[in-house]
């Protein structure tokens, strides 16, 4: 597991941000941290990101498990980052849902 490690609550407000998570996306851990996930969801792909997150905390499991899947997010700067991204629920000792954690690997970096 790589430590660009990104937590969301049910809400998708940013809770936990990695020093990584900073060095990939340009965002420092105050600048991100309370705020939604559309910070590094580029604008087009927020509709589909959001129906898969609210299924996800829903049902109590993500659609592809813990594989890890390509995707497109937005540094700070506006340029493009393609991330390989692995995506968990976390849940209380009562099996409820309290966020989702994201684990990234750059597969091929940044482009303007």
């Amino acid at each position: 597991m790589t430590d660009e490690l990104i937590f969301a609550d049910r809400e998708g407000v940013i809770r936990r941000w990695s020093a990584s998570a900073e060095a990939l996306f340009g965002y420092t851990q105050g600048e991100a941290l309370g705020k939604s996930l559309d910070l590094i969801i580029p604008e087009h792909l927020r509709a589909g990101h959001w129906r898969g997150y609210d299924a996800a905390i829903a049902s109590g499991r993500t659609r592809l498990g813990e594989k890890p899947m390509r995707t497109r997010a937005v540094h700070k700067d506006g340029g493009k980052v393609y991330v390989e991204m692995a995506f968990s629920l976390v849940k209380d000792e009562k099996g409820e849902v309290l966020g989702a954690v994201a684990s990234t690997i750059p597969p091929s970096g940044r482009s303007p």
